[in-house]
C-alpha cells in the first residue's frame, strides 16, 4: 500500500481573513476518485509560561463558537512567513504580560487530521519577568496564574477542553516527572 492520495483538482469555495476553504478532488490508490475538504490555516503558537513558584499563566476568554469563556494557554496566529517562535514570544508578551528568558519547543499539535491542515507550534516559556499586557483591539481575555498540578487536575476533570492546553501542559506535567524521578 502507498497510503497517498493525489490531488487532480482543486476549487476555492471560500477565502476569509483567517481560512480558506477548498474542494479538492483526489484520486485514491485504487485509481478511483473522491471528494475531499479542506479547511486551510496559516497555523498557530500556544505557550505555556511556567513560573518557578510551579504556575503557568493561563487566560479565559469568550470563544464564539461555543459561546462560552474557555481556558486556555495563551496562543496565537502565525503571520504568513512569521518564525513560529518569534509569533509565541509576542503572543505571550501581547495576552499575559510576560517574557521568558528560556524557550523549548514542546512540539507540534494536529487539531483537527481529517479537514484542517493547521499545525500549533507548541513551547515552555521559563525565566519569565513582567513586562506589559497589550491585547489586540478585537481582543479580551483575563489572564492568570494556576498551578501546573490544578491545571492537570481541570484538564482530567474535563473542565480544560482545549486541545492545545491539554496537550502542552500533559506533556510539560510529564516532563517535569521524569526529570524529578
Amino acid at each position: 500500500m502507498r497510503l497517498y492520495e493525489e490531488r487532480l483538482s482543486r476549487e476555492t469555495i471560500y477565502e476569509g481573513k483567517i481560512i480558506d476553504l477548498y474542494k479538492d478532488q483526489v484520486e485514491l490508490e485504487n485509481g478511483k476518485t473522491a471528494t475531499r475538504e479542506v479547511v486551510h490555516h496559516p497555523g498557530g503558537v500556544t505557550v505555556l509560561a511556567l513560573r518557578e513558584d510551579g504556575a503557568a499563566y493561563v487566560v479565559r476568554q469568550f470563544r464564539y463558537p461555543f459561546h462560552e469563556v474557555l481556558t486556555e494557554l495563551p496562543a496565537g496566529k502565525l503571520e504568513p512567513g512569521e518564525d513560529p517562535l518569534e509569533a509565541a514570544k509576542r503572543e505571550l508578551e501581547e495576552e499575559v504580560g510576560v517574557t521568558a528568558s528560556h524557550w523549548e519547543s514542546l512540539g507540534h499539535l494536529l487539531p483537527t487530521v481529517a479537514y484542517v491542515d493547521e499545525v500549533i507550534h507548541m513551547y515552555l516559556a521559563t525565566g519569565l519577568e513582567r513586562s506589559k499586557q497589550h491585547l489586540d483591539e478585537d481582543e479580551f481575555l483575563e489572564a492568570e496564574p494556576v498551578a501546573l498540578e490544578e491545571l492537570v487536575r481541570q484538564i482530567l476533570a474535563d473542565q480544560i477542553r482545549d486541545a492545545k492546553t491539554q496537550a502542552a501542559v500533559l506533556k510539560v506535567w510529564c516532563k517535569l516527572r521524569k526529570q524529578e524521578g
